[in-house]
């Protein structure tokens, strides 16, 4: 570790990531704590020459380990003793944010308290005397900033190369719990000073307070430590407090810093004589009504669909160009020129790599508008209204809105959203919660709506994905509710209390940097699993399995002339394939990309690129080898009129993209009946709906398969309601066996594959009833 680090702590929504942001710049980078799926946010900060590490801790309202994340930045302050602890304090809510700054200045470091936020704070008629807060504080830094303007941001920094030069300098001053108290602490501190492995550990202090705060993950490892004496004398302590007090040694402390912290604020906050009316809490009047809440926010889940799919889909057009097109044709220019073309390495190359990772790659822009879409909702403070609006439709199936928050966070990922019921105290509740969280739509499962949504909906494909989300809500709920009542009878939810931040204008680099990271993670996914995983099926659509499985007009349908229904990948496909025929899609194609849907959803469309295109492009070739006629190929392209090309049908894209995030406004007013708004069109009504070839590809396969139009709209209904639906990736089911247990793991799997068929079926057959296929 760096000898020069700053630690940022601080409560959820105080800002603390506008800070990180304008001390790092772009010079961060995102992972996990080692063990853990928490993120991890570092970076490097230029001060006075000087580069300084700085670390985000999670958000969190306390150094108790009762959630992964007080137990990460407790432990990161422990043991890794950065140079500076910045604590981020929300300057409108100071009070409850100084609990932490207490406990920070019981591990004895070196504190700069950052009051973010502090325009709020005098929008609302509060009035904080820095100076006086930083004497009362033992003479800590105190630093007004606000955070997403970059204000105060120059007086932080040199605050901190201050401290950093003389440590002393934020060393804060001891609290004083007072009697009885302060005697016993200091009691089990003389205890702690004369035991060296403790002494080099731990700041005594400290230790003797989180002993009498009976802190679970500190007995853990004294027990493993083998300081049962310790332990002993910290129980017969605490007994004697209790026995004199009346009250449990926990409650004792805490109301003690909350007293210790009223002291502190008395000089220092000015409040307004009548409370204020705030900004946000005139829109919270409409946003979180207890009618109107759950319609606007189904409203604004609409909206981000429309946008997802209609205003990415020039630059999802322009990204197949470049990659089936371009890209594919220097593969072919390459190898041509190297002496390889027509051998396996082509093969690899063009029907394997290209056609395989190339195929989820052209999703990028449908994930990045998705992800730019719930940055902006995020930034704004919106989603921790929708908790809050959420929480009545959760009680219905005993939970509460807190538990829509990991669900919440599955609308990006299902792993994190399972070890996101962590910070649910009730095992139960996280179990169920855990459960149900996999129902959510992942963006991994995007594409493939998506790519449906295009093939067989055109305009409506918004539509479909916003089908596809509600339904995954509603299945939710369902089982939720039904599960409450056979595996968790007569267990009321607990008590909901969360905090809602102040609305705010959401930042460009905010949320640019947010949606830079949730896509770059998907690319790191398509360089390693996806690119693994095209390349085994590329291998298993090439071997053979039975002595008829070469082509019989010797037409290279595989590299080893192997028809793709006749390789290992094809035959075990098909085996399973008669499973999926009740629900309209019972080809070996669409079952082998479902099968390989388990390692990562998105291996499904990546599947579906490496068959259906393979067969597509097939398909005129088998007729002209029937016809005894010679295949024309079409004249190449120099590459300076690719490159013309792709500059060309980029600015093309953008416009398409600025009418398309135009028409949103006309397209959300038609909903209400007998209304009509005109749209946006730019090029004068000449453009064309593009479609690309596994699109096309698709619209055929499924068509053909169900013997006519309708029906294979509704057979492709179907395979979403199924993708949605079943068992989730390998990564999930792994972090739902590590956090639930193999039995619960596979009551899911179970679960939600017969789900996903029952429900798919019940589409395909009710539809065909009522007429519709």
């Amino acid at each position: 570790m760096s000898s020069l680090t700053i630690a940022l702590a601080g409560n959820p929504n105080v800002g603390k990531s506008t800070i990180f942001n304008g001390l790092t710049g772009a010079r961060q980078h995102v992972g996990n704590w080692p063990g853990k799926t928490v993120e991890k946010k570092e970076g490097v900060a230029q001060i006075r020459g000087k580069e300084i590490v700085v670390v985000d801790l999670p958000g969190t309202y306390s150094l108790t380990a009762y959630s992964i994340e007080e137990i990460i930045a407790r432990d990161f302050i422990v043991n890794e003793r950065p140079s500076v602890v910045v604590s981020v304090v929300d300057a409108a809510n100071l009070e409850r944010n100084l609990y932490l700054v207490a406990q920070l200045i019981e591990l004895n470091v070196p504190v700069i308290v950052a009051l973010n936020m502090s325009d709020l704070a005098k929008t609302r008629g509060l009035k904080i005397d820095p100076a006086a807060l930083s004497m009362r504080l033992g003479g800590i830094p105190v630093i007004e900033t606000v955070g997403n303007r970059g204000l105060g941001l120059t007086e932080l920094k040199d605050a901190i190369a201050q401290v950093v030069e003389n440590p002393a300098a934020a060393a804060p001053v001891l609290l004083d719990y007072g009697r009885p108290l302060e005697g016993k602490i200091k009691a089990l501190e003389a205890i702690i000073t004369t035991n060296t492995a403790l002494r080099k550990k731990y700041n005594a202090r400290w230790l003797a307070v989180k002993l009498l705060e009976n802190d679970e993950g500190i007995i853990e490892a004294l027990q493993a430590a083998g300081q049962s004496a310790l332990l002993k004398e910290a129980e017969m302590v605490i007994e004697e407090l209790e026995a004199v007090t009346g009250e449990d040694t926990e409650t004792l402390i805490a109301d003690r810093r909350y007293a210790l912290i009223g002291e502190v604020i008395g000089g220092v906050l000015e409040r307004p004589r009548a409370a204020v009316e705030t900004q946000s809490d005139k829109i919270d009047r409409i946003v979180t009504h207890r009618i109107w809440g759950v319609p606007i926010f189904l409203l604004l889940m609409w909206v981000v669909f429309q946008f997802t799919a209609n205003v990415s889909a020039p630059f999802l057009d322009w990204v197949d160009m470049l990659i089936n097109e371009t890209i594919m044709g220097w593969a072919f220019s390459l190898t041509g020129a190297l002496g390889l073309g027509g051998t396996w390495i082509e093969a690899l190359l063009t029907d394997g790599i290209i056609a395989g990772v190339g195929a989820v790659l052209v999703f990028v822009p449908v994930l990045m508008f998705l992800y730019f879409a719930l940055a902006v909702l995020e930034d704004s403070g919106y989603m921790a209204r929708a908790a809050f609006v959420m929480d009545r439709v959760m009680r219905a199936i005993g939970l509460h809105g807190k538990s829509f928050l990991p669900m919440i966070v599955g609308f990006g990922c299902t792993v994190p959203a399972v070890y996101a019921t962590r910070t649910l105290e009730n095992e139960d509740d996280r179990k169920l919660t855990g459960f149900l969280a996999t129902f959510m739509s992942c963006g991994a499962r995007l594409p493939v709506y998506v790519v449906f949504g295009a093939a067989f909906f055109g305009a409506n494909a918004g539509n479909l994905t916003f089908a596809m989300y509600i339904l995954g809500i509603v299945i939710a709920l369902i089982t939720g509710f039904v599960m409450k009542r056979v595996v968790y009878q007569s267990k009321p939810p607990a008590p909901f209390v969360m905090e809602l931040p102040p609305y705010r204008v959401p930042t460009a680099r905010g949320v640019f940097t947010q949606m830079w990271e949730r896509s770059s993670s998907f690319l790191r996914k398509a360089g390693t699993v996806i690119l693994a995983a095209s390349i085994v099926l590329w291998l298993l659509l090439a071997i053979p399995l039975g002595a008829d499985a070469a082509a019989p007009d010797g037409r290279d349908a595989g590299f080893n002339n192997v028809r793709a229904e006749d390789s290992v990948f094809g035959t075990l496909s098909g085996a399973i394939a008669p499973v999926f025929a009740p629900a309209g899609f019972g080809s070996w194609e669409a079952a082998g990309s479902l099968v390989t849907g388990f390692i990562a959803k998105e291996v499904v469309i990546g599947t579906m690129g490496q068959i259906y295109v393979d067969e597509a492009e097939a398909a005129p070739t088998d007729e002209a080898v029937a016809a005894g006629e010679e295949v024309e190929e079409e004249p190449g392209t120099t590459f300076g009129e690719d490159v013309g090309n792709i500059i060309v049908s980029f600015g093309e894209a953008a416009v398409l993209t600025v009418q398309e995030t135009i028409n949103i406004i006309p397209r959300t007013v038609n909903i209400i009946p007998g209304v009509e708004m005109p749209e946006a069109d730019f090029l004068g009504g000449e453009e064309e709906e593009d479609t690309t070839e596994l699109e096309a590809a698709l619209t055929a396969a499924f068509t053909a398969s169900a013997g006519s139009e309708q029906a294979g709209k509704l057979a492709a209904l179907a395979f979403n309601v199924f993708v949605l639906l079943y068992v989730p990736c390998m990564v999930a089911v792994a972090a739902m066996r590590q956090e639930f247990g193999a039995r619960w793991m596979w009551y899911q799997i179970a679960y939600t594959t017969a789900l996903a068929w029952l429900a798919a079926v019940i589409v395909y057959q009710g539809g065909k009833l009522v007429g519709l296929g």
